[in-house]
C-alpha cells in the first residue's frame, strides 16, 4: 500500500507541519508514520497528502493533518495512556493516537455504522491495534476505567457532553475543535 511517493509525501507534510506549528517530535512521527492515503477513499487518493479535510462520504470528512497534529499534541500524551476518541470517521486520527500511546489504548467512538465498520476493517488491516464501538459516543466504553485523556474531533454544538468529560479521569485533558 505504500510506496517512495507517498512516504516522500508523508515526509514533506511533516516538514511543513514542522515549520509552521510547535508540536512534538512524537506527534510529528506518529503523523509520518500512518499512510493517510489508505484512509481516503480512492478518488481522493491523488489529495491524501494535502494539509487539508477530504470528503470520506457519509457527510463527514478525515480532519487536515495540522489539526490531527494540533490537538493530539495538546493531548499531552504519553506511551501507555489511554486515549477516548470521539468521531472515528475512516481511523486516520486513531492511527496516529494510537502511534503516540502504543497498541490497545485507543478506543474511538463513530455514530455512523457504515464508518465505524470501515474504519474497523482498515485499522485491523493495516494493523493498528484499535478498539471501534458503533453508535453514539455517549454510550461507549462506559466499562473501561477512565481515560488519561479525549479528543472529540467534531465541533460539539453545546460543548463536550459531560457523559464525556466524566470518562476522562481527574486532571486528564478533552481537547476539541470548538
Amino acid at each position: 500500500m505504500d510506496d517512495p511517493e507517498y512516504a516522500q509525501a508523508r515526509r514533506d507534510l511533516v516538514a511543513d507541519i514542522r515549520r509552521r506549528l510547535d508540536v512534538s517530535d512524537t506527534v510529528l512521527s506518529a503523523i509520518e508514520a500512518v499512510p493517510r492515503h489508505a484512509f481516503v477513499p480512492d478518488d481522493r487518493r491523488a489529495h491524501a497528502y494535502e494539509d487539508r479535510p477530504l470528503p470520506i462520504g457519509h457527510d463527514q470528512t478525515i480532519s487536515a493533518p495540522h489539526m490531527v497534529a494540533i490537538m493530539t499534541d495538546l493531548l499531552d500524551l504519553e506511551r501507555g495512556d489511554r486515549v477516548f476518541e470521539v468521531g472515528t470517521g475512516c481511523g486516520y486520527h486513531a492511527a496516529v493516537l494510537a502511534g503516540v500511546v502504543g497498541p490497545r489504548n485507543v478506543f474511538t467512538a463513530e455514530y455512523v455504522p457504515e464508518l465505524a465498520e470501515a474504519a474497523r476493517d482498515r485499522l485491523d488491516r493495516l494493523g493498528y491495534d484499535v478498539t471501534v464501538y458503533a453508535g453514539d459516543a455517549r454510550e461507549a466504553f462506559r466499562e473501561e476505567p477512565p481515560f488519561a485523556a479525549a479528543s472529540v474531533t467534531c465541533a460539539p454544538d453545546d460543548g463536550v457532553p459531560e457523559s464525556i468529560v466524566d470518562r476522562v479521569q481527574t486532571g486528564g485533558r478533552v481537547v476539541a475543535p470548538v
